[in-house]
């Protein structure tokens, strides 16, 4: 039946019409953005999970920038330790020069004092961003042996959780400011035939004569010594592990970051050469729905020939 007051075919061409002009603006944002999800309204699910990767991978980031700082504060505390395992050597070598017979061992001692002001040096400069874990004052009430390096960001079904990887610098600390020393170089010792006390930061052999009481003293200082460098050997070793942990760590949150992005873009990317293509058919659904919406609207005006 034909109205004039009713054009159902020009109303179901706009109601088409509507609908594909819809989608293409879908289409076109897609294109201009590059997200198939970009807002909640687009997918409330999707949206939600994508919001909270980029929220926990933003996190890691921070961690990988802790990682770094790390792994720099062990790299500066492990060169000094390795520096001052070669003094320590060196003073070792002066000690068995000097338990030789007639050597003087006045100037000898002049040449261990350098290297013993070297070795203070070390610690002193062994500082990265305000941490030095050799040289330490283990009686202040801030002192805390265990030093963390934030390592992991995790998030569970209660939570978050925040991973740490742990370095006992007591274990590796060269001098200590305390009043109970305990460093490795500013331990002291008590020679057991001339009772003097010493320690390898501290030792002087320039009084020390060719007599057996003191040659064995001389001989006990460099054993003493020789247990240094193997603490501090011992010491470096453990800096060296924590190190490699802490690089093996930094390489596996790079991967897990790219991971998460890689899982994002599954959930919001949009495919570019789909959307492309449905721009391309939408277009012509637009064009071809303005014609049947031209051709429904003129059909009305047939009408009017019937009353000539």
């Amino acid at each position: 039946m034909s109205s004039i007051r009713t054009n159902a075919a020009a109303m179901t061409a706009l109601q088409t019409l509507t609908q594909t002009n819809k989608e293409l603006e879908q289409t076109q944002n897609r294109i201009s953005t590059g997200y198939r999800v970009s807002t909640a309204t687009d997918n409330a699910a999707y949206w939600s999970i994508a919001t909270t990767m980029r929220s926990d991978n933003k996190a890691l980031s921070t961690v990988k920038d802790a990682l770094g700082l790390g792994k720099a504060t062990v790299d500066v505390a492990y060169t000094a330790l390795e520096k001052s395992i070669d003094v320590v050597t060196e003073i070792k070598a002066k000690l068995v020069a000097a338990r030789e017979p007639g050597v003087d061992r006045a100037k000898i001692q002049s040449e261990i004092d350098e290297l013993q002001n070297q070795l203070t040096s070390i610690a002193e400069s062994a500082s990265f961003s305000g941490e030095n874990w050799l040289k330490v004052d283990s009686s202040a009430a801030s002192y805390n042996a265990t030093k963390s390096v934030v390592a992991s960001f995790t998030r569970t079904s209660t939570g978050v959780s925040i991973g740490t990887i742990s370095i006992n610098i007591d274990n590796i600390k060269l001098f200590d400011a305390s009043a109970t020393a305990t460093g490795i170089l500013d331990k002291e010792s008590t020679t057991t035939n001339g009772g003097v006390t010493y320690s390898v930061s501290t030792l002087d052999i320039s009084t020390l004569t060719d007599s057996a009481a003191d040659l064995a003293d001389l001989e006990e200082i460099i054993g003493t010594v020789d247990t240094a460098i193997s603490s501090m050997t011992t010491a470096a070793s453990d800096l060296g592990a924590g190190k490699k942990r802490i690089e093996m760590q930094t390489d596996f949150v790079s991967s897990l970051m790219d991971a998460i992005d890689r899982g994002i873009s599954q959930l919001v990317d949009a495919d570019m050469n789909a959307e492309s293509t449905r721009l391309k058919a939408l277009q012509t659904q637009q064009q071809l729905g303005v014609q049947a919406l031209s051709i429904a609207n003129a059909s009305s005006q047939t009408i009017l020939s019937l009353f000539r």
